[in-house]
């Protein structure tokens, strides 16, 4: 009686690897309306998909309160092998790819529109002529926008920028491949009074107006910071995502802004003066990240390797 399937024995379920996909998304936008949405699915098909993770595993895996869904213990302790089930499977499909030579195919590439010109694009051309069997698509997403569109397997590759509450370089669900860090300079309006300064002392624009990104944008993150470390809160008067419109407004003298060297590049100065900052200037390190394990897929490797070389030079 001691044989697999033998009548009256009683056989473990499996877990499938689908729902736990659902897990991670409820875990991570904890709600089951957020997850959905991420996943293209209804919010009564995730918590289907949930009751049936929780008959598969005799445990219950999450509950619900009035600021939405958090794990119990019992699904905290899946989450942590659902990271590394998950990314095995990424590997898994990664060889499975290479062995039928996987060279044909298309990968969507999320990134902010300063990240898109400055190492996208050139990737671009690169992929062009080293692996033209391969067909990229772009998607123009802010930083905190797009490690969460990985995640959610709505796109392959992200160009993100470090920020606040960013997943670390450590997290078990990402692969994290760094492309560079570039300083913020001071913009400031012709007339105003540090624009002859060879570099501008933050701590000097404490009562100034300031024109920056809306919160949740990273670059406002490290405005932010920046102005702490100098010891103020700086008054955002104005806000756009728009470097150029950023630009524009310190033109129109209604206050000063830091903004990444390399979205000044190509942007219309005219009426105002860019300089360093003195001493230690704010800085946006930029990565590429992809799910853990899908890393050496044969479409996505060549991808990395190409924002590498990009990022280079």
């Amino acid at each position: 009686m001691g044989a697999a399937g033998a009548v009256g024995e009683r056989i473990d379920p499996v877990i499938e690897a689908r729902r736990l996909h659902i897990l991670r998304a409820v875990a991570d936008h904890r709600t089951v309306t957020a997850a959905a949405a991420a996943l293209y699915l209804t919010p009564s098909a995730v918590s289907q998909q949930l009751a049936a993770l929780e008959q598969e595993t005799g445990h219950r895996l999450v509950e619900r309160g009035a600021k939405g869904v958090r794990l119990t213990p019992a699904g905290e302790i899946l989450l942590s092998h659902t990271n590394a089930v998950l990314a095995q499977l990424e590997r898994a499909e990664a060889e499975l790819a290479a062995y039928s030579s996987g060279d044909a195919g298309t990968v969507t590439v999320a990134s902010f529109a300063t990240g898109i010109a400055l190492v996208v694009a050139p990737a671009l051309a690169r992929l062009a002529e080293s692996a033209p069997g391969i067909r990229i698509r772009v998607q123009d997403a802010e930083g905190d926008a797009s490690l969460p569109m990985v995640l959610d397997r709505q796109v392959d590759v992200a160009v993100a920028v470090e920020y606040r509450g960013a997943p670390p370089a450590d997290d078990p669900r990402l692969t994290h491949v760094p492309l560079y860090a570039e300083p913020f300079d001071a913009v400031v309006p012709l007339a105003h009074r540090l624009a002859d300064a060879d570099e501008v002392p933050l701590g000097e624009l404490a009562k100034d107006a300031w024109i920056g990104p809306y919160p949740g944008n990273p670059c406002h993150d490290v405005v932010v910071l920046a102005c702490e470390h100098a010891g103020f809160q700086p008054r955002m008067e104005h806000s756009s995502d728009d470097f150029r419109a950023v630009v524009s407004l310190a033109a129109a003298d209604v206050g000063v802004a830091l903004v990444p060297r390399s979205a000044l590049h190509g942007t219309d100065l005219t009426g105002v003066v860019v300089r360093p900052v003195d001493g230690v200037a704010p800085t946006r390190r930029v990565f590429a990240a992809v799910r853990r394990g899908a890393e050496e897929h044969p479409l996505i490797r060549p991808v990395l390797d190409a924002l590498d070389e990009a990022a280079r030079a």
